[in-house]
């Protein structure tokens, strides 16, 4: 009985290591994260080496996991860049990006975990002051803001390309102009609104008067038509057709024969 403490305490502290052995060799990796293996008693991260991915992973317990987030990001930023004329515009800006996956480990040791502040954001700043240097405030503020965040995507993704960082868009959020400069160009596009407006006006006006013409140009060239195809002969006939339809109602009337000046009856009466 006096040999059960002696050989209880081993089982203990033997039990108690298997536990922490345990629980430092035990890793998990949470869904949209990926873990880099740094081997402590080796070259430390073998960027050859795939990623842990999510899931419950054992490891030796002299190495270490370092977690990076494999999901689409986002970084918003605000920058002061120069516009072609010289006069500071204000860019707010919000990017989409990710760690390649597969290259993880390269990142690491290239780049480290701050690649955000290292890659991304100089790079982003870089190519809008590019891009905006090449245009004017009134562009920037009303036509050409759709291909201004076009160009910096693209400029800012040739240079990250090749940094292991996938780059998905960069959207503008708002241009801040100076306020003189914002209210002449609003004073300016309203101007140019009211003057397309009044040019809209006045070919509306012209296609109406020249509507007007030509009806009344058809008008006249039938009437002068119709002029030149009756003579006396046609209208007597007529004449003659009107009072044989009015001869032949029920109505009362008065027939004088001959006594009109083209010798046709005269009707009296007609009721």
């Amino acid at each position: 009985m006096d040999k059960l403490p002696k050989i209880g305490l081993p089982i203990i502290v033997i039990l108690i290591l298997v536990i922490v052995v345990l629980v430092k060799s035990a890793v998990t990796i949470d869904a949209g994260h990926a873990g880099v293996l740094y081997e402590t008693l080796g070259d430390g991260v073998d960027p050859d080496k795939a990623p842990l991915g999510p899931g419950f992973h054992l490891i030796a317990p002299w190495n270490r996991v370092i977690d990076y987030e494999t999901r689409q990001q986002q970084l918003f930023e605000e920058m002061r860049v120069l516009s072609s004329n010289g006069l500071e515009i204000q860019i707010d800006a919000t990017a989409w990006y990710k760690p390649v996956t597969a290259d993880i480990g390269k990142l690491h040791n290239q780049k480290g975990k701050d690649y955000l502040e290292r890659i991304i954001q100089p790079a982003i700043r870089s190519a809008a002051r590019s891009v905006v240097g090449r245009y004017t405030p009134e562009q920037l503020y009303s036509s050409k803001r759709d291909a201004i965040q076009e160009e910096i995507f693209q400029e800012t993704e040739k240079i990250v390309s090749d940094q292991f960082i996938q780059l998905n868009n960069i959207l503008i959020r708002d241009v801040t102009l100076p306020p003189t400069i914002k209210e002449a160009i609003e004073r300016k596009l309203k101007q140019e609104q009211e003057s397309l407006e009044y040019e809209f006006r006045l070919v509306t006006a012209k296609k109406e008067a020249e509507k007007v013409t030509i009806e009344a140009q058809g008008k006249a060239d039938a009437n002068r038509i119709l002029s030149a195809s009756l003579n006396d002969q046609i209208l007597r006939d007529k004449g003659i057709d009107a009072t044989l339809r009015l001869s032949e109602s029920p109505n009362s009337k008065v027939i004088i024969i001959g006594s009109g000046d083209s010798g046709l009856p005269i009707i009296l009466g007609n009721n």
